[in-house]
């Protein structure tokens, strides 16, 4: 084992001696490593998470096996891996799915060269429509009316949207509380918010199928977590059972918020004001500029 592993850095070193870099090889390793970054982020937010770990740890016994001469056991995870990586293919389907949708609704270009005129980008509703949907949820909460609001940002809900029924109304808090009223025609089911405007009521969204998420939940924690899942979209959630408020966003639940919370969540969806116009060779998100009447 000693000698296999002293040959093994040998040509290693060796290799790395005859190498030439040359710009386009430092270009190359630049894309490859932005790629597996966006790869890594990807499947920490899904369950292929614990499935790399599991994989990692594979990979060490497949190691040992070819490191202690284990021929065996080589040859059959060299005839297994091809079935494999079928099986992934199958399991993991709704979250390449998922991977794909996400890709094309990005435009890659922006988001790494940046070349846009200086400007202000208008709000995607207003601040009274802030304050008329945190009066609503903390009203139905106070007497555990169940709420499922969806809030629209960058990607279109038109498909979620068909399922209800139309409403096209301007958002109030009394609209929302009338909407989820017990035992009323609109009741079941999510409402998509667009704007300042309530578009569409008793609609489906997807369910999540996450193993992670705590088995106390029931259908309206899991259809917000499932249509954060496969869109951009903020879901406020009102429970019928205990009155609390929680938030779904990016595949992730945030339960149990307080006023001043689910504020700060609207607000940073509200994506007010946003500074443009530098360019930026690596765009991360773009950071938000408050404005000060005294400066």
């Amino acid at each position: 084992m000693h000698n296999s592993i002293t040959d093994l850095i040998d040509k290693c070193l060796k290799t790395l001696d005859s190498l030439q870099i040359r710009k386009t090889d430092v270009v190359e390793v630049i894309i490859l490593a932005f790629l597996l970054y966006q790869v890594l982020v990807w499947i920490k937010r899904t369950r292929a998470w614990s499935l790399l770990k599991g994989f990692v740890v594979l990979l060490i016994f497949i190691f040992l096996a070819w490191a202690f001469q284990l021929n065996t056991i080589f040859w059959l995870v060299q005839n297994v891996f091809s079935l494999g990586i079928t099986a992934l293919i199958i399991v993991f389907q709704p979250e390449l799915r998922r991977a794909l949708e996400q890709l094309g609704q990005q435009n890659i270009f922006n988001s790494l060269f940046s070349l846009d005129n200086s400007k202000e980008v208008s709000a995607r509703f207003s601040d009274k429509t802030v304050n008329e949907l945190i009066k609503a949820v903390y009203e139905m909460a106070k007497v555990k009316t169940g709420a499922l609001i969806v809030i629209e940002k960058n990607t279109p809900l038109q498909e979620y949207e068909r399922t209800g029924i139309t409403l096209d109304s301007l958002l109030s808090s009394q609209l929302l509380i009338n909407i989820f009223e017990h035992n009323t025609p609109l009741h079941d089911g999510a409402i998509i918010v667009r704007g300042d405007r309530v578009i569409s009521a008793t609609c489906y969204l997807p369910l999540s199928d996450n193993m992670f998420l705590s088995k106390e939940l029931g259908t309206r924690h899991r259809a917000a977590v499932g249509v954060s899942e496969v869109s951009d979209s903020l879901t406020i959630v009102v429970s019928e059972e205990t009155g609390k408020v929680s938030v779904a966003s990016e595949g992730k639940l945030m339960r149990d918020l307080a006023e001043n919370e689910l504020r700060a969540q609207l607000v940073e969806a509200q994506n007010k004001t946003q500074e443009t116009g530098r360019f930026k060779l690596w765009k991360g998100r773009v950071k938000k500029r408050e404005k000060n009447a005294d400066k």
